[in-house]
């Protein structure tokens, strides 16, 4: 695209900290700033967090997020500078990604849907470890999981929540779900899956009574679940936009290398 095409279509969402809303104010006043429904655009100021919620905030609205950092990590953020914002638009690499849905029955009997960009984890709510089945696709493969957790994670977000419970980084295109424990008791040498990108996994709690789980889809957490089933939902796409030379595939593979 060329930088014109950008001109004036362009929409900013920015943290709630001083410095993110400091550059927004210095962004608009440079480049001005449309409704975000009529964007071609949106550049989303602040770290991982942020650029997670924009994209939940404006998901199936088919509009291009482009984040700048202005937070800690920023591992889906580029680099923050004020000049040529129109021109890096037109120049940026874009990323398709596809969430996973989730859909969580409760012990009384609710049941809850939420998409999740980085991951869907199940998380212990005592000080009781959780007792947890697994299967995949139908099929029993692991009876018992004693552990704090268990998570599954989109291809992106194998890079965070992920990749300190020690799960494996997983490239965009290798169509895989790293699925991951979380300070597993039983059994103690189980490190998880890598499974098929089509694949439906299924957790069933045991003694959900004694051993309540909670369920968290980025922002959505369910609590006191006895079912969570997660699959990758191809319906909905989002597009990241990343500098060239710096895309996302490139920071997955680097983020392998890191010591």
């Amino acid at each position: 695209m060329d930088a014109t095409d950008f001109r004036g279509r362009i929409a900013f969402h920015a943290a709630a900290t001083d410095v993110a809303r400091a550059a927004r104010g210095r962004l608009v006043a440079r480049y001005g700033e449309v409704p975000t429904e009529e964007a071609a655009a949106i550049v989303s100021l602040g770290g991982d967090g942020c650029m997670l919620e924009t994209q939940h905030r404006w998901l199936g609205h088919n509009i291009p997020v482009y984040g700048m950092n202005c937070g800690s990590v920023g591992f889906l953020m580029n680099e923050f500078r004020e000049d040529a914002l129109e021109e890096r638009l037109a120049a940026a690499q874009a990323a398709v990604l596809h969430p996973l849905r989730m859909r969580a029955s409760t012990e009384i009997g609710g049941v809850a849907e939420a998409l999740a960009i980085n991951e869907v984890s199940l998380l212990r709510e005592t000080r009781q470890a959780a007792k947890v089945r697994i299967l995949v696709d139908g099929k029993v493969r692991l009876p018992e999981l004693i552990c704090d957790g268990v998570l599954v994670a989109t291809p992106a977000g194998s890079t965070a929540y992920n990749l300190s419970a020690h799960g494996p980084i997983v490239p965009l295109g290798a169509n895989l779900m790293p699925l991951t424990p979380i300070s597993a008791f039983r059994p103690r040498r189980w490190r998880g899956a890598l499974l098929p990108g089509e694949a439906e996994v299924v957790f069933e709690i045991l003694e959900a009574g004694k051993r309540p789980v909670a369920a968290v889809a980025d922002y959505t957490e369910v609590r006191d679940v006895r079912r969570v089933e997660v699959r990758e939902d191809r319906s909905v796409s989002l597009t990241l936009l990343f500098d060239p030379d710096h895309g996302l595939s490139e920071r997955i593979i680097a983020e392998q290398f890191t010591v």
